[in-house]
């Protein structure tokens, strides 16, 4: 996934709120978008290196975007939309092998996936779940409570059970982590979601991805210990 904006760098001074953060842009404190409503703490220091979109937009209120940050050597995506689309250039790739009539926004009876697709013959349904949370090289899921996170889960071992295909696909926004792990100290409910889903016969894949300041492209797997 490229992005089609301009990409400036910045430093990053203050998050006031989960919508909005404050940035010196060449010289000047600019109020930008960011793109992640999650909490982030770990990455937004003050003082750290952050890339934003230029949006160049005089609709908007805010000029830029706030996509990335640089974590000691290691650079992390953060824009909370790059998994999906990456997911989808990753599965018309081949991520997944051969798969046909690839549809994102997918409803289902009563549940709505982020893809859909046929392989080996079969239906299947795709969750993707984006990951920023690293610690030592070693990433968790998720960096707070998410309910949704765990219905999704829920959905997709009930369609396991009923003969469906159904994946899980963890887009780990950096590159060079050792595993992912659920972050049972932060949601144990998603913790067990997982665990029950991979017992249900949910594949459980998580996916490193090549990240530059104006791009995030999937790489190559990473274990998952569950």
């Amino acid at each position: 996934m490229h992005y089609t904006q301009p990409i400036v760098s910045g430093r990053f001074i203050s998050r006031p709120n989960r919508f909005i953060a404050h940035v010196e842009i060449n010289g000047k404190e600019e109020i930008c978008h960011v793109k992640n409503t999650g909490r982030c703490k770990e990455l937004l220091q003050p003082g750290v290196t952050v890339y934003c979109a230029d949006c160049l937009s005089p609709a908007r209120k805010t000029r830029y975007d706030l996509i990335a940050v640089q974590k000691g050597n290691r650079l992390i995506n953060m824009d909370s939309q790059l998994p999906n689309a990456a997911a989808c250039e990753w599965l018309h790739s081949g991520g997944l092998g051969a798969v046909a009539h690839i549809r994102p926004e997918t409803t289902f009876g009563d549940s709505r996936f982020d893809f859909s697709f046929h392989k080996d013959g079969k239906k299947c349904f795709l969750e993707v779940k984006g990951v920023t949370l690293e610690n030592d090289g070693i990433c968790a899921f998720p960096d707070a409570p998410t309910t949704r996170g765990v219905k999704h889960l829920r959905e997709l071992t009930r369609l396991s059970r009923e003969g469906y295909g159904a994946y899980v696909l963890f887009v780990i926004q950096m590159e060079h982590v050792a595993y992912l792990h659920p972050n049972d100290q932060t949601d144990p409910a998603f913790g067990q979601a997982l665990r029950e889903s991979a017992e249900a016969g949910v594949q459980i894949i998580a996916m490193d991805c090549k990240v530059t300041p104006d791009t995030m492209i999937i790489h190559q797997p990473v274990p998952v210990q569950l």
